[in-house]
């Protein structure tokens, strides 16, 4: 049995009550599974074995979804994580999984079981909501994760192995991800090296678009610093290296301009940020040449960062009027502090996810009772219908509005009947035996038996 999908392209999936599509094979609802690995579990050289490109999800997608143990699937599958969301509807569907990785991925299940966690109920919840906040991840506040898992859920809608329950889930695991976000400072502060020297630029210069920058050398992290700050809408990129080709190149790469290493002093006059990174193993400039250099800049502030090993900058630079220069340790410092300011953050962001779970659950106990409700409607709206088939047939002389008034002053006295029992059993939960309640419900109504009206 297959949950419906019919309410999967809505923005927010149908929740009236309905015949409900989530019962599974045991006659209770359903258990929200979460099976997966990710960076905290498994080596990257087996996380690369469970991984799915993007083609290879839509077919995952399509063949585990025929499975009969499956009623609704969603599939993650990124750089630090590979996790498969589903809904069971005969048995919990967790050995049927496991087998269909081991099938399709060719490994055998003993050879990635132990690395594997499993999470249930209340537990895949939290474990959905944390990894869309980044709470899971291996940078706390990074905002990738929620791209991507937005990516996966419109991959399973499109697909249509996605239902009533995971519909809901999914929204409001993105729902919570934004909620987490814009109340706390989870993805404020720099957490990179290179981002930090862009943070540190901003700081400095009050409009950044006005400034042009020197990079010298090419390291890794320099060319993200550049990118960094050209992102954030730098004037203008010049590039000097010790092999004037290599400036030329990188210097296409950025848009802008290639100058020989003889020529980097006068070059800084000119420029306001400096980022260094040569294999030099002296200092490439000292802390007199930048004294000459200001003067002639007529004291405007002028930014180093210096993400050299060893330093390609003398660090009394630092001591002269209006110069800024940050180390790759300055920087690191700077990174490791923000870490801690977001470890704080993420504290709230975990109260909001816990509180998310709470609501949520609550929605899936009130599906427990909606073949309940479902039942007491049709028994009443079947008892009215009966009766003014009786009362309006045994009247010929009324006239069809007669009719049309009969039939509306009925319903609206079946609904005014329906309305308490149904907003109980809505409310239910609050520390109450629902299971009570609701076998009370159904033989009050005498639902359970087909001659009961």
């Amino acid at each position: 049995m297959k949950i419906d999908t019919s309410h999967a392209l809505s923005c927010e999936p149908c929740t009236a009550p309905h015949d409900n599509p989530c019962i599974n094979n045991r006659g209770g609802m359903p258990q929200i599974t979460l099976i997966g690995i990710n960076h905290k579990t498994a080596p990257v050289a087996l996380r690369e074995i469970l991984s799915f490109t993007g083609d290879e999800a839509d077919i995952a997608l399509h063949r585990l979804f025929q499975k009969p143990e499956i009623g609704e699937l969603v599939l993650f599958s990124t750089c630090n994580r590979m996790e498969i969301l589903f809904i069971p509807v005969q048995g919990d569907g967790q050995d049927c999984v496991k087998t269909f990785l081991s099938q399709f991925k060719s490994v055998p299940v003993d050879k990635f079981e132990d690395a594997l966690y499993t999470y249930t109920g209340d537990e895949a919840i939290q474990h959905l909501f944390r990894v869309s906040c980044s709470l899971d991840s291996m940078m706390v506040g990074e905002p990738q994760i929620l791209g991507q898992v937005k990516k996966s859920y419109r991959n399973s809608v499109a697909a249509n192995t996605s239902g009533v329950i995971l519909n809901r889930l999914m929204h409001k695991a993105f729902n919570i991800a934004k909620k987490v976000r814009r109340e706390t400072g989870i993805g404020d502060n720099a957490v990179s090296i290179s981002y930090a020297a862009t943070e540190l630029a901003n700081k400095i210069f009050s409009d950044i678009s006005t400034r042009s920058v020197m990079l010298m050398g090419a390291g890794e992290m320099a060319e993200l610093a550049v990118e960094h700050l050209i992102s954030n809408g730098v004037k203008e990129i010049v590039v000097a290296n010790r092999t004037f080709c290599n400036a030329v190149t990188l210097a296409k790469k950025f848009n802008g301009k290639a100058v020989k290493f003889e020529e980097m002093e006068g070059f800084i006059k000119e420029v306001d940020i400096i980022i260094s990174s040569t294999g030099a193993t002296e200092f490439i400039l000292t802390a007199s040449q930048i004294k000459g250099i200001m003067r002639s800049r007529k004291n405007r502030p002028l930014f180093f960062i210096d993400i050299a090993v060893p330093r390609d900058l003398d660090p009394n630079i630092n001591r002269i009027s209006n110069c800024f220069l940050y180390d790759i340790d300055d920087l690191q410092d700077i990174v490791n502090g923000n870490i801690d300011e977001r470890n704080k953050e993420a504290i709230k962001g975990e109260r909001l996810v816990d509180e998310a779970v709470i609501k949520f659950k609550k929605w899936m106990d009130s599906l427990e009772m909606v073949p309940t409700i479902v039942a007491i409607r049709r028994k009443i709206d079947g008892i009215a219908q009966a009766e003014i088939k009786k009362t309006v047939g045994a009247m010929a002389h009324l006239s069809p509005q007669d009719h049309e008034a009969i039939e509306r002053m009925t319903r609206s006295i079946a609904d005014k009947i329906m309305h308490d029992p149904i907003r109980f059993l809505k409310n239910m939960g609050n520390h109450r035996d629902d299971a009570r309640y609701l076998n009370a419900a159904r033989h009050l109504f005498n639902l359970d038996h087909t001659d009961s009206l």
